[in-house]
């Protein structure tokens, strides 16, 4: 017994995780497919003041250079209709309010071609609070030559050679049927090559591409059909959510529930790759251009500190193997189910509707900080940077599942969660330039840029104060928990020794003065 307590009351050493780096060895130039593009709920939400605002703040923070969302067509939008003798009529005043907002401040549009106008639809069936009208249309030339003329619209607002640099994607998740499109998949492939010869007819050297289906499917039946009907295709597009049942779930009545695979995420990008690399058309571009944790926009591990370091670990999994991978989305303006009653409601979005930062805000915002060289690493949790200014970046997570057996996300994540440590984190950078440095250190984590918990400290109130809300954003204000001078002298390496708990994320970043 005595052997025992002697045994018991010995200290364990703690866990250390090293990552070892050399400032000279580069891997490359970092590969910045994370900041390409993000999503947004639907179209006519862009024409809110708070939502431009948002997007404004979101661009300059973490550096997104496209924005795709749904219902460009759809009646709010007021694009389509028919006069009494069945002939169309375009009208883009909202689409151009919409296009110059993005164009001003330097965002270009991922255009998803969808939903269906009702004047052109065959049927009345609709998605989402909004309506979006999911069904073929009731004539295929019309619907061309809508995509054509509002094709033709932008060419002449904008210029070939800003379009040129645009992508047009046909629909959204056409394969979940009956929710997001009530055809056959012929009917979709027939709908994507009236779109893609439409957009074509204006110049070849536009972008359209498609299947923009739910867990990469359809794929290689999509490339197959298009080498076979000459129907142009420049990328494929796909999403996949981190969740393993279920679809639509827009009040999470459900009870979806994390995915344990260690490739969530991540595996469907990799095996997109492959087989685009196997078709007939191995080079074709791959955008994710929805991704997230979860699919439903009522689901509590969104606005976790737990999401920040999943979506680092799956991004750094998928390595070059998409062109982009859009996070869906990047704000809680977003009313699939309606408007939201609750402050923190598990909605999608990298920011509340009142604007108050979530962790995973930080974790675009530490990416888009990094220099453009990539370090060499064998690290699989971080990457270690540097610019041409000699300044240096390490950016590094933990990624723990947490979640219990037989407990689903709405139950798990609305919890106040303390994160248990891991250890020592220890940073070694060798052949660092002589000099002076500014060493500043970022973390996200439990009680660290947390909102959500600072809310749950709250009380969870559904209606936050004005007071309130300038509360939980002072508390998560991103501000550097550890500031000093750094002198490095030659042949020195520079090193730093962290404490790291569950599902934290840090970045040190390194100025030269």
């Amino acid at each position: 017994m005595a052997l025992a307590q002697r045994k018991a009351n010995k200290k364990t050493p703690p866990r250390e995780r090293t990552i070892n780096v050399d400032y000279t060895v580069e891997e490359g130039p970092l590969n910045t497919m994370f900041k390409e593009c993000v999503g947004a709920g639907r179209a006519n939400e862009g024409l809110r003041a708070d939502w431009q605002q948002q997007l404004t703040y979101v661009k300059n923070e973490c550096g997104f250079k496209y924005i795709r969302m749904h219902g460009l067509f759809t009646d709010d939008m007021a694009v389509y209709t028919e006069d009494q003798n069945g002939n169309p009529k375009y009208n883009y005043m909202y689409v151009d309010a919409l296009f110059d907002f993005l164009h001003s401040i330097g965002i270009k549009p991922f255009v998803e071609l969808g939903f269906m106008p009702n004047a052109l639809a065959s049927g009345v069936q609709t998605v989402f609070w909004w309506k979006g009208n999911v069904t073929p249309p009731k004539d295929y030339d019309k619907w061309g030559a809508l995509v054509k003329n509002l094709v033709q619209h932008f060419t002449e607002r904008y210029g070939e050679d800003e379009v040129k640099t645009w992508y047009f994607e046909v629909w959204n998740e056409p394969n979940l049927t009956p929710g997001f499109w009530t055809g056959t998949q012929e009917e979709y492939f027939r709908l994507y090559e009236y779109a893609a010869r439409a957009v074509k007819s204006v110049n070849q050297d536009y972008r359209v591409g498609g299947p923009a289906t739910a867990g990469a499917a359809w794929e290689p039946e999509f490339i197959e059909f298009c080498d076979k009907n000459k129907a142009p295709l420049d990328f494929i597009s796909t999403h996949a959510y981190g969740v393993n049942q279920g679809f639509l779930d827009e009040y999470g009545h459900a009870g979806t529930v994390l995915g344990k695979e260690e490739f969530a995420v991540s595996g469907d990008v990799l095996q997109s790759r492959k087989e685009i690399a196997s078709s007939v058309k191995p080079d074709l571009e791959l955008h994710y251009t929805e991704w997230s944790a979860s699919y439903t926009p009522a689901d509590p591990v969104h606005d976790s500190y737990h999401e920040a370091a999943y979506v680092l670990q799956k991004m750094k999994q998928t390595g070059d193997a998409a062109n982009s991978m859009s996070y869906w989305v990047f704000t809680d303006i977003f009313e699939e189910p309606g408007p939201r009653f609750e402050a923190f409601h598990g909605g999608f979005g990298m920011l509340t509707t009142q604007g108050i930062n979530k962790p995973v805000f930080y974790a675009y915002q530490f990416l888009n900080r990094l220099g453009n060289i990539e370090l060499a690493n064998k690290d699989p949790e971080s990457w270690v940077c540097k610019d041409q200014e000699g300044n240096i970046q390490v950016l590094a997570w933990d990624y723990t599942y947490t979640l219990p057996d037989s407990v689903n996300n709405q139950q798990y994540f609305i919890r106040d969660l303390p994160a248990r440590a891991k250890g020592k984190l220890k940073v070694n950078i060798a052949g660092v330039p002589e000099g002076n440095y500014s060493l500043e250190v970022y973390r996200v984590g439990y009680r660290s840029n947390d909102a959500h918990t600072s809310y749950v400290d709250l009380g969870r109130p559904s209606q936050l104060s004005r007071q309130q809300v300038e509360q939980i954003k002072n508390l998560n204000d991103g501000s550097p928990f550890l500031s000093e001078i750094v002198k490095v002298k030659s042949g020195e390496t520079f090193s730093r020794e962290l404490d790291i708990r569950e599902n934290d994320v840090f970045l040190l970043n390194l100025v030269k003065l």
